[in-house]
């Protein structure tokens, strides 16, 4: 009786069996795959590679516990009868198909995803899902995903047919309860693992991609949906607020600042500057996807010579050659450049909730009577930008503003960039006959996937990330010719930065050379050209560009001027969404949840990086302090403006 009961259960659940054989096979030979693509990224090491492997396959089978349960279900709850008729095992064989195509499209999707940003599914997996016209329309324009779907059925035709024996319903007899023991079982183990395991324990390799490969694309992503927003003070390291505070005033103290209160929680500072105030137009743009390796000046032995336009400011310009991004994203580079703060752990302020009414770049601009915009290629709903920026200061415009007329070429992320550069020099013609200064920050669209623009403007063909570089140069090139013809060109200083660099992985988790980017400062009747080489932050552009201008203001910014800092105070900022960096001197520190402060030296042109022998606990306790506070003060309402 125990024998044919045994019997009766295996026959029901074989197809559940056949799906784990398939899920685990699929994700192998993606692995593979992968592993393949990444080349000299990850050294033929055979342990390395049993590593990858064998960790690998302990993901994969722990998210099969997840990823089986809609087989599990029908399995359990079918009626016999009904499973064993002849529509039902019709409807049974559409069902195995539709999760064998599932299992195929998210293997096919993952090669893609790793293509794109070298990584498996992640917090930017996350986040693109959310905007889905975006993100459906940039795959659409990108790749031929039609044939691409219509290969992955066939496939999945050929999957099933061949395995048909095994997905076939058969029950000699199962019973309910019998059934309902092995879905407790399956339960058991879903819980057992969920408190057991979580998406960093695979991180035991110091090289990232190994770690990355190690993986399981599917769990990755809901680990990272989980953990989207991360309560600093649960997850990282801290000090106690009053000693992170104090620390926080001494490393804001500038020869150029005073605090105007005692309460250890206010940072805000009087930033006096000597001399009259040049109240000059600014136009700020964050080019999408700039990297330093593009232009010359950075990396001689990366510079693919695609920009001319920006090789040539350089001499013409301010031009700082040691700056490194906040982050991976675009949101990231807007909230330095608009905010001037460390990143926070999970999600980019831009996108928080509660995140209106911060001080901002553009308060200081608006308390000098300047007009100050946000002017963005796309549709600003896109990452919440619009909501931000409208609420944070600045007068959002997009591509909503532009005329059919004045549109050469668009895609789904936007128009482009030159049709952007005749919005803002219309923006700036009105502001010049109105007599009133203007402050534009500008973000470009041009240079990502699937990088089309107006024919005939570069010498290299559409569709690949050269050309679209090439067109950002040319168009660039292009703004700054046209508004030297205006009466305001004078009184303007440009700056040129990047939001982020084209890509971010690397063999270590915070790969400094995929964070390093350009900066020009641009005025050629105020502003004299010179090679600044000091280590530099994004989130020190705001002060500095303020400096310049000889404004005093009250700030509550933690980015430096430059100009007024001493020299060995420089540092920056790189991240992750989860993965917070402090990079001082030659020391790189980070904050990972659940872990202690790691510190390594880093190579900046490689991306590489090796432990330290002995952690300096201050630039240890400095990390903690920077970021500790930052998002202390968010979370708490204190980045707000006093009357709010």
């Amino acid at each position: 009786m125990v024998s044919q009961t045994s019997r009766a259960l295996r026959q029901r659940f074989k197809p559940l069996a056949w799906f784990g054989v398939l899920f685990v096979a699929v994700a192998f030979l993606v692995r593979l795959i992968l592993l393949v693509k990444t080349g000299k990224d990850v050294p033929p090491n055979p342990l390395q590679w049993l590593y990858l492997f064998g960790v690998g396959l302990g993901y994969d089978l722990i998210t099969l516990l997840y990823v089986g349960w809609p087989m599990l279900l029908v399995l359990w709850l079918l009626p016999t009868r009904a499973y064993l008729s002849t529509w039902g095992r019709r409807i049974f064989f559409g069902f195995a198909f539709v999760l064998a195509f599932g299992v195929l499209y998210v293997g096919a999707a993952e090669l893609v995803f790793w293509g794109e940003f070298g990584a498996r599914f992640n917090f930017i997996a996350v986040d693109y899902l959310v905007y889905t016209h975006e993100v459906v329309g940039n795959i659409r324009e990108s790749y031929p995903i039609v044939t691409w779907t219509i290969l992955l059925v066939l496939a999945t035709l050929a999957v099933v047919w061949f395995s048909r024996r095994r997905i076939r319903p058969r029950d000699d007899g199962s019973r309910f309860l019998g059934r309902t023991a092995v879905v407790g079982v399956w339960l058991a183990l879903t819980v057992a693992v969920s408190f057991a395991f979580d998406a960093s324990m695979k991180d035991q390799s110091r090289n990232n991609y190994v770690n990355e490969l190690a993986g399981d694309g599917i769990y990755q992503f809901f680990a990272a949906f989980r953990d989207n927003q991360l309560d600093y003070g649960k997850y990282y390291p801290t000090l106690p607020d009053a000693v992170a505070f104090g620390r926080l005033r001494t490393l804001l103290k500038t020869p150029d600042a005073t605090f105007t209160s005692n309460d250890p929680m206010d940072i805000t500072r009087q930033i006096a500057n000597m001399g009259p105030e040049k109240k000059l137009n600014v136009v700020l743009i964050s080019v999408e996807s700039l990297s330093g390796d593009y232009v010359e000046g950075l990396d001689v032995s990366k510079h693919r010579h695609l920009t001319p336009n920006l090789d040539a400011l350089a001499s013409k310009s301010l031009f700082f050659t040691q700056l490194y991004a906040n982050g991976t994203r675009t949101v990231r580079g807007l909230e330095a450049l608009a905010l001037s703060v460390p990143p926070t752990p999970g999600e980019s302020i831009v996108k928080r909730p509660d995140n209106e009414h911060l001080w901002s770049l553009a308060d200081v601009f608006n308390a000098k009577g300047y007009t100050s915009e946000f002017v963005y290629g796309g549709y600003g709903y896109f990452d919440n930008m619009n909501h931000f920026f409208a609420n944070n200061g600045y007068d959002a415009v997009d591509r909503n503003a532009i005329d059919a007329k004045d549109i050469h070429a668009e895609n789904v992320w936007g128009v482009a960039d030159e049709d952007l550069y005749t919005l803002v020099i219309k923006r700036m013609d009105d502001a010049y006959a109105k007599g009133k200064p203007y402050f534009g920050h500008v973000m470009t669209t041009s240079n990502h996937r699937p990088f089309t623009f107006p024919e005939g403007r570069v010498s290299l063909p559409q569709g690949r990330r050269p050309a679209a570089v090439q067109y950002t140069d040319w168009a660039i090139g292009d703004f700054l010719k046209r508004a030297s013809t205006k009466p305001w060109f004078d009184d303007t200083v440009f700056i040129i930065t990047a939001d982020h660099c084209a890509t971010s992985a690397g063999k270590t988790s915070l790969p400094l050379d995929r964070y390093h980017i350009p900066l020009y400062i641009y005025s050629p009747k105020h502003i004299a050209p010179a090679h600044v080489d000091r280590l530099m932050s994004q989130i020190d552009i705001p002060p500095t560009l303020l400096g310049l201008l000889n404004f005093s203001y009250p700030s509550r910014f933690y980015g430096y001027d430059l100009f007024k800092l001493e020299p060995g105070r420089e540092r920056a900022f790189v991240s992750t969404y989860q993965e917070l960096g402090y990079l001082h001197g030659d020391v790189l520190a980070s904050l990972i949840p659940r872990q202690p402060v790691k510190e390594m030296i880093p190579q900046r042109t490689t991306g590489d990086a090796e432990p330290m022998n002995r952690p300096d606990k201050e630039d240890a306790d400095d990390a903690i302090t920077y970021y500790q506070t930052a998002a202390y003060l968010f979370t708490h309402g204190l980045m707000r403006h006093a009357t709010h």
